[in-house]
């Protein structure tokens, strides 16, 4: 019975630290009948007791950040109007762009107020830097699915594996890179089952300060949870219309 406990007590805590990558969704709301931004709605995403949400702004843009990296199923809401189970698949550090949802709404709009700006004083960049990513469903595809190191080389020419089975990154010493397997960071890395990958980054430059440690690459791993399966399950149910 202890050891029964002391199983289940670890498989949520892995649950728990599988969460740690982030990853973020955007898209537009405009009226169904008019095309008209939608200012004020609540877009929102429902995850085990925990909400993640954003307010549309008067272009009817919004962003929710800080987001489990996983499926998710997307809902907007505008006073009583409700529209719900929009299926988002939301990368780590990265974004889903949902693109327009077409809101039905029964609020009254007016003429939005317009205001000039100075072109040259207002800079906006939108995006992320790209970066080598598998999701579980290519990791079961691949022939290199049970050999981590063959996954990481497989998915960018900047990095090779050398004779004894180190990685090579492009411009950096061998060895020298850093693995984070569910937030925890390590320089080196064990026999991980390609099944327990939930999704596999690979960044060979430009490294985002928070993985700052090593001048090579790093490898980012999320591990699967019980929540990644749930999601996953449900919106395949509703995409099925059940």
């Amino acid at each position: 019975m202890k050891n029964l406990i002391m199983i289940v007590a670890l498989f949520f805590t892995g649950g728990l630290f599988a969460q740690g990558a982030l990853g973020e969704v955007m898209g537009t709301v405009l009226n169904k009948e008019t095309g008209h931004p939608v200012y004020g709605a609540v877009a929102y995403i429902e995850d085990n007791g925990s909400v993640y949400r954003a307010i549309t702004n008067p272009e009817g843009k919004f962003r929710i950040s800080a987001v489990p990296a996983g499926e998710y199923l997307l809902n907007i809401k505008q006073y009583e109007d409700t529209m719900k189970n929009i299926p988002v698949n939301i990368p780590m550090d990265g974004f889903d762009q949902v693109g327009d949802i077409a809101f039905v709404s029964t609020v009254v709009t007016k003429d939005a107020l317009i205001v000039s700006y100075d072109r040259n004083q207002l800079k906006m960049i939108d995006g992320n830097l790209p970066v080598a990513t598998l999701t579980s469903e290519q990791i079961d595809k691949s022939p290199a699915k049970f050999d981590v190191k063959g996954l990481v080389s497989s998915m960018s020419s900047d990095v090779r594996q050398t004779h004894d089975g180190e990685l090579v990154f492009r411009g950096a010493r061998k060895g020298d890179m850093l693995y984070l397997v569910d937030g925890v960071k390590t320089s080196r890395i064990g026999a991980v089952p390609g099944v327990s990958i939930g999704r596999m980054m690979v960044y060979t430059g430009g490294l985002p300060a928070k993985y700052g440690d090593t001048l090579g690459g790093v490898v980012v791993m999320e591990s699967k949870s019980y929540f990644d399966l749930y999601r996953k399950h449900r919106a395949q149910q509703i995409r099925d219309g059940k």
